[in-house]
């Protein structure tokens, strides 16, 4: 198998999937990719697309971000690619379901401030998605694009990433 890997993958992520490739003896290049971050030439209508965590994912959906990752989803959509959405979240984080339960620490972020004279509270982000809001979210990107969602830890990112454009890992 051979992984193409978008040029615009992170260069300090890369790194870290790059040695675990090469651990793997995965067979790579670098070139820009149409949509996502990983494929294999064996299978060009299945991506991966990579996300460091919950947080990443939540700026896709919620934010200023929303509307580049939209138009990603309806060109993956359109050109009957299967995308696959990969978070690296860790060990909370098994399945979609699990999302639920997440409590994104940005809601709950407190910062002291003076207002009037007085030191207060601040939550800084109580607005922020949390889980559930993600979780629904993510349930509606999974059915309207025809999107998966896989989790992993860091560490087993590159061998996810080969497991789920199906190559073969020779240990």
């Amino acid at each position: 198998m051979q992984v193409q890997v978008d040029t615009r993958e992170h260069a300090k992520e890369w790194e870290r999937i790059k040695g675990q490739f090469d651990a793997l003896g995965v067979q790579y290049f670098r070139s820009k990719m149409y949509v996502g971050d990983y494929q294999s030439l064996d299978n060009p209508r299945l991506v991966i697309d990579r996300k460091k965590d919950l947080q990443e994912i939540c700026g896709n959906v919620s934010s200023k971000q929303h509307e580049r990752f939209k138009a990603e989803l309806l060109r993956a959509k359109e050109q009957g690619i299967k995308l696959v959405i990969l978070c690296e979240h860790g060990a909370d984080i098994k399945n979609l379901e699990d999302v639920y339960f997440w409590q994104n620490p940005r809601k709950y972020q407190i910062r002291w401030k003076t207002v009037n004279g007085k030191r207060v509270k601040d939550v800084i982000s109580a607005k922020a998605v949390d889980g559930n809001q993600l979780y629904k979210s993510l349930c509606t990107i999974r059915d309207r694009y025809n999107v998966d969602f896989v989790f992993c830890q860091k560490e087993e990112t590159g061998q996810k990433i080969i497991e789920i454009l199906g190559g073969q890992i020779d240990e």
